[in-house]
């Protein structure tokens, strides 16, 4: 498949179409007010990736709860005051003109208490003298990852994106080493997905028919059966509940190591779905024009671009001036960063990647 074929719209079930098949993954940065409110560095950096060129910008993972906070300076949308800089942040990529979604989240056991995060397991031996969450109180996350969503449609933008991957509260419950939990919401796979499903559900009621949905799904650890990750899937595909599906692996390449699967990619397992009207996409080292274009030939409808993207903020249109275009060899120097648009903050968790950015001398 030519690297054209990257530059084709992409029609989704609700709203209007990406205009490429470039869709920015949403990247944590710790850059934001302690509060939750976006900062003017949150504002340069996705006027910056709205300038880009992508289909859709996904902001950073957005915390739907005070509580449910799991990184420092993360942004959040779990209250009114939040609205103000989600909708320059919106405005921003409309602008740019691409779509764009909020990437709705709650830390749940990972929780962070040195910042005020309350840690809320789905099951009470996961954190050292901390209860499991009691059927009311997972009732109220669910109800806040929909009042989210509704707070992302007022400050303008297109749609959401649930993040239910990396162990975070929605995966938590997915996953029958972390959820041994005797309600709705635990022992069967169809109560360990009740969550994701209920939050997905809600917010399609409450939200505008023009009103986007993604969800983020991760596969590996935190005691994820990959069988049981795409049957919750593949219903979700044959009831359209979703417009896009975000396959977070750490590699788009890898192999499956065990399993009823073994020996095929891991992105196989889920293009091989019947999608209908849903479309599906990767994030994982996904660096040069060619790894984009390959991705569309084994299945994808789009890709997602997350580290390149850091490196290069318009990495769609770099690919679109170059088809053999590849990203930076990292580690790269501070000062690249900065001279780029990068904020210190930003450059400061990026410093906890190993191997993206260079060690200063002495």
């Amino acid at each position: 498949m030519s690297i054209s074929s990257l530059f084709e719209p992409l029609p989704l079930l609700h709203g209007p179409a990406m205009r490429n098949r470039f869709m920015l993954a949403p990247l944590t940065n710790q850059q934001s007010e302690h509060d939750g409110t976006a900062s003017q560095f949150d504002i340069d950096w996705i006027t910056q990736v709205g300038q880009g060129g992508y289909g859709l910008v996904q902001t950073c993972a957005t915390h739907v709860e005070a509580s449910g906070i799991g990184f420092e300076r993360q942004l959040g949308i779990f209250c009114d005051e939040h609205l103000e800089g989600l909708t320059r942040m919106a405005n921003a990529v409309r602008e740019g003109g691409g779509l764009s979604a909020v990437q709705l989240h709650h830390a749940g056991h990972r929780a962070n208490p040195l910042i005020g995060g309350i840690p809320s397991p789905a099951s009470n031996f996961t954190v050292p003298g901390v209860r499991a969450l009691t059927t009311e109180q997972v009732e109220r996350i669910r109800d806040s990852f929909i009042a989210g969503a509704q707070r992302a449609e007022q400050a303008g933008f297109d749609g959401v994106a649930v993040h239910g991957a990396f162990g975070w509260i929605l995966s938590e419950f997915m996953s029958p080493l972390l959820n041994d939990r005797k309600d709705q919401y635990g022992g069967s796979l169809e109560n360990r997905a009740r969550l994701t499903l209920e939050v997905i559900e809600g917010i399609r009621r409450v939200c505008g028919p023009d009103f986007q949905i993604g969800w983020r799904l991760s596969i590996e650890r935190y005691g994820l059966r990959l069988e049981e990750l795409r049957e919750v899937t593949a219903d979700i595909l044959d009831r359209e509940l979703i417009d896009y599906l975000d396959l977070a692996l750490w590699d788009s390449a890898q192999i499956v190591q065990d399993g009823d699967f073994k020996g095929q990619s891991m992105l196989s397992v889920f293009t091989e779905l019947a999608r209908k009207r849903v479309r599906l996409g990767a994030a994982g080292k996904i660096m040069s024009a060619q790894r984009a274009a390959q991705l569309l030939e084994e299945g994808c409808d789009f890709v997602l671009i997350g580290r390149a993207g850091i490196l290069q903020r318009d990495f769609p249109l770099q690919v679109q001036a170059n088809p053999l275009y590849d990203s930076p060899a990292t580690p790269v120097t501070a000062q690249y960063l900065r001279s780029g648009g990068l904020s210190e903050r930003f450059i400061r968790h990026m410093r906890g990647w190993q191997t993206f950015v260079q060690r200063e001398s002495l």
